[in-house]
């Protein structure tokens, strides 16, 4: 289509203002507005989760149970067990997940990433969407609007998609932000608004609610983005379409890739998620049916289902975990649900996001996030939440306790074999324990290898055999190295929350650069004190310490790692080897030609759309 510039566009539209109730989250819930949605078997399938968990995590420390009770339990072995059941049953239930969804994709019975259908011609409602932007680099976020505004075109959703950049930037930003905006509406093939608050309330959310009590009303969708998020335009026309043609679906959420990854960091992060995020999606899908997550972006929401049930109440206390909810997407998604809208993730093509450069800005985002998913903790008990809502927000929280947990684990082991009599660790006792481990671990990243190689065009997409085999050894040690990193760096964090430091919630930085090694050895102060110290169990007993070892080269090398992986020359020269390869993003007509189109909410026989394989229920 030929792609012709609308005339000067307004600098925002007529506004249609749309109510948002904060909600109650703790009174009688409300009543459901939507017609119950349960998706063929998912009490089965989530009941067969849990239970898989339990016997894994219930042999395990059955073993270790009943070798540290020989010569009976002191307080040392029963804070070792504390710890240790609840870890093990947390890679347990990854592992069991990411089963699964590798059984899934292995069979074909799942068809795993593909892209969305984009029938510009079913689009009967208006959709919005939304990128919210704070201080961010003006020119790279104008950029990816012009390019999502063309492909929109390209796509023939012109006529029925609008874009709003809501900027809650500071003066200085903002005047620059409106001259960018004022060349790009000007030629841009969709109308494109621009909107800047001069109070930053609430951040995002806050960004979000601004915008749906004034202009919500004249749209029934808005797709929300990131500042660093880049979508196709097939992809949000289908899943607009999709949102036509479902319309008790209340969210859809996408698995979004990484894109535009540069140094050693970025591209070992994208082989990761390209490599072995499939099959955990996959099973995270399986069990999620219509209670699914909410990332926060690259998502389609319909507005007044969010209008009328996601208006966030401000939680009691102060920072940090009192005050506004600040890691709102998961909290929104159960509030849906609550509702009664079906709220679904699926894995299409065309939906990308950008990654921290390096593993100290991963860090500055991991902290915000942890207090976040912290707040949690005290919205289990919300009235009228989904069960399945409310293992998301424990897993989204427990995420992040899991750190000082296998910190305390590891200081105990080290206890218990300072206190037993014969000096064994405890962990050589049981070598079916161990044995089993290393399979929960590590058994994803096999069962990622062998789905990338099973199909002769994705293993070419990876760079074939060889490419893919020394991308897994390579990412296995640096993956090996960075954990204690980020267990030390996790728990760190955590102390700081519990002290009552709140998160600073600048500008995230997306420029990627080196990290000079003298910048970073003043912030490991804390690793290579823990490293030292657990060199020093070889004087308690040296095979306390060979079992320590990839945890002590870890914390003693973190420096090193940080510096290297933040290497945009090193990455250059990464991609031109061919390690950590991907296949690239481009989606072709000829796919999208060949997919069958999302049908209505009517009996039918099972179909994908967008990758996700529903009957008549499931996507309701």
């Amino acid at each position: 289509m030929s792609l012709v510039p609308l005339t000067a566009s307004p600098m925002l539209p007529v506004e249609a203002p749309l109510a948002m109730p904060i909600q109650d989250l703790y009174g009688n819930p409300p009543g459901a507005i939507e017609v119950r949605t349960s998706p063929y078997g998912m009490q089965v399938k989530r009941l067969l989760l849990i239970a898989l968990t339990a016997v894994i995590g219930l042999a395990a420390s059955s073993t270790v149970r009943l070798e540290l009770s020989r010569d009976g339990l002191d307080w040392v072995e029963i804070t070792l067990l504390s710890f240790f059941v609840p870890l093990f049953c947390w890679i347990a239930f990854g592992f069991v997940t990411s089963t699964i969804g590798f059984l899934k994709l292995i069979t074909g019975e799942h068809p795993g990433f593909i892209p969305v259908p984009s029938p510009a011609s079913s689009l009967r409602h208006r959709t919005a969407v939304l990128m919210p932007v704070y201080n961010e680099d003006v020119d790279e976020v104008f950029g990816r609007v012009s390019t999502m505004a063309r492909s929109i075109a390209t796509a023939g959703g012109a006529e029925w998609i609008d874009f709003f950049v809501l900027s809650d930037s500071n003066p200085f930003h903002g005047k620059r932000e409106e001259a960018a905006w004022r060349d790009l509406a000007a030629t841009a093939p969709i109308r494109v608004f621009y909107r800047r608050r001069e109070q930053n309330v609430a951040r995002k959310p806050g960004n979000i609610a601004e915008w749906v009590g004034r202009f919500g009303g004249a749209y029934e969708n808005m797709l929300v983005l990131d500042a660093d998020s880049m979508m196709s335009g097939d992809t949000i026309v289908g899943m607009a379409a999709i949102m036509e043609e479902r319309p008790s679906i209340g969210l859809l959420q996408t698995v979004p890739m990484i894109t535009n990854a540069r140094t050693v960091f970025q591209r070992w992060m994208q082989f990761a998620s390209e490599a072995y995020g499939p099959i955990a999606s996959a099973g995270l899908l399986w069990w999620s049916g219509s209670e699914a997550n909410f990332w926060g972006h690259n998502a389609i929401v319909r507005t007044r289902a969010f209008a009328e049930s996601c208006g966030l109440p401000a939680l009691p206390g102060k920072p940090p975990f009192g005050g506004h909810i600040l890691s709102h997407d998961m909290v929104e998604s159960a509030l849906l649900r609550r509702r009664g809208w079906a709220v679904h993730m699926v894995m299409i093509g065309g939906s990308y996001e950008e990654f921290p450069p390096s593993i100290v800005d991963l860090s500055i985002r991991d902290r915000r996030w942890m207090q976040g998913n912290l707040q949690h903790l005290q919205l289990l008990g919300a009235s009228g939440l989904h069960w399945a809502s409310r293992l998301h927000l424990l897993i989204g929280a427990s995420a992040y306790l899991t750190s000082p947990a296998w910190l305390l684990l590891i200081l105990t082991m080290i206890g218990q074999a300072a206190t037993r009599d014969n000096g064994n660790f405890v962990t050589l006792a049981p070598p079916s324990v161990l044995a089993l481990t290393v399979v929960l671990l590590f058994g994803p990243k096999l069962m990622g290898t062998i789905w990338m190689l099973a199909d002769a065009e994705r293993r070419r997409n990876f760079g074939g055999t060889l490419r893919v085999l020394r991308s897994v050894l390579t990412e296995i040690v640096l993956a090996m190295l960075l954990a204690p990193v980020t267990m030390v760096t996790q728990t760190k964090a955590l102390l700081g929350l519990v002290l009552g430091v709140s998160a600073s919630w600048n500008t995230q930085v997306r420029d990627a650069r080196k990290i000079p090694l003298r910048q970073v050895l003043p912030d490991m102060r804390e690793h290579f004190l823990l490293g030292a110290a657990l060199c020093t169990t070889a004087f308690l007993d040296l095979t306390v310490t060979i079992w320590l070892l990839p945890i002590i080269i870890g914390l003693l090398t973190s420096p090193w790692l940080i510096s290297l992986t933040s290497s945009v020359a090193l990455g250059d020269k990464a991609g031109r080897i061919g390690l950590f390869r991907v296949p690239d993003p481009a989606i072709t007509e000829d796919q999208i030609a060949s997919l069958p189109l999302p049908t209505a909410d009517v009996a039918q026989p099972a179909l994908a759309v967008g990758a996700v394989v529903v009957g008549p229920a499931s996507l309701d």
